[in-house]
């Protein structure tokens, strides 16, 4: 089998943070996120790089007052009210639109070759959250796909679920939406029920990016079937750079050396992370996604690696 990279990212700057963040405080962090974004574009353009940016459909709305007009007849009924992105937006006495809206970036992602516009939902939902309803998940897919069209003309094939939250249920309203795929999680148990999130499993996935803890990341089969939807497994979260770290190297030379292993042995590699990972350290996160594109265009010279969205799976 041929090699392959796919690459993904989660785009939702505000939304997929407004439950665990204050959005006044993280206005620089949302300011350099934008301005990295057009630069992720230019190296994925020098480079011959395609991928599936899974987009968080309310971010594609040019205000406040134009998010509304296309919110879905029904909402999530969360029994915990902090994940629901509406009663979130109730509380607040003052949003920054900046950190909520950029079509004009998600113009610039369509208008660059080979990118791929895909779903992270419309508001954020989370499938596994008690309360919600599957219809309700329903409407906020169609609401998506809503937006995507009448503001772009682009439908929507990829998902990335947010959180990576996903049960059997959700898999199949999905399907039946039109999707055609979703990118899964790693099979060790300590990607399972991201719900239920504790430390133990934060400490196993944050070993792994260090040193081998779990099954190998690549795949010579990249699809499993459930229906018709195609589940594209996740490799690699790319995560950012920090200040004074020992480990950015390591991690780095770790996603190389699985780059490595899949174009040897003719296998699949998925990469992913989310744009706001460049927020803090922009220069310094570049400069490590330049360094594995470096890599990726000596893999393709070497060994014939392709660069791949989810949808051209």
């Amino acid at each position: 089998m041929k090699p392959f990279l796919i690459i993904s990212l989660d785009f939702e700057l505000h939304w997929g943070r407004f439950d665990k963040k204050d959005l006044e405080q993280n206005l620089l962090y949302y300011r350099r996120t934008r301005e990295s974004i057009p630069e992720v574009l230019e190296l994925f353009h020098q480079y011959e790089i395609h991928a599936t940016w899974a987009t968080v459909g309310s971010l594609m709305a040019e205000s406040e007052e134009e998010w509304k007009t296309f919110w879905p007849e029904l909402k999530p009924t969360y029994e915990e009210n902090r994940f629901s992105a509406y009663v979130w937006r109730q509380n607040q006495s003052k949003i920054w639109e900046e950190a909520l809206f950029a079509p004009d970036l998600v113009k610039r992602i369509i208008d660059c070759p080979g990118q791929e516009l895909g779903s992270h939902t419309f508001s954020h939902y989370y499938t596994c959250e008690k309360g919600q309803q599957k219809e309700e998940f329903r409407a906020d897919l169609i609401a998506a796909k809503k937006i995507a069209w009448e503001k772009f003309e682009r439908k929507l094939y990829s998902l990335v679920f947010p959180r990576n939250q996903m049960d059997l249920e959700s898999v199949n309203i999905v399907k039946e939406e039109g999707f055609r795929a979703i990118r899964t999680n790693p099979s060790d148990w300590y990607w399972k029920k991201p719900e239920d999130e504790n430390l133990v499993k934060r400490i196993f996935r944050t070993g792994d990016t260090l040193y081998p803890l779990g099954s190998k990341t690549t795949f010579n089969k990249p699809l499993r079937k459930q229906g018709e939807i195609l589940e594209i497994p996740a490799s690699r979260l790319l995560r950012p750079f920090k200040e004074s770290s020992l480990f950015n190297q390591r991690r780095i030379r770790r996603i190389k050396g699985e780059m490595d292993y899949a174009a040897r042995n003719g296998e699949v590699y998925h990469l992913w992370w989310h744009p706001h990972n460049f927020g803090n350290f922009p220069k310094e996160n570049l400069l490590c996604l330049k360094e594995l594109l470096d890599h990726f265009k000596y893999l393709r010279n070497e060994f014939g690696m392709t660069s791949i969205s989810m949808s051209e799976v």
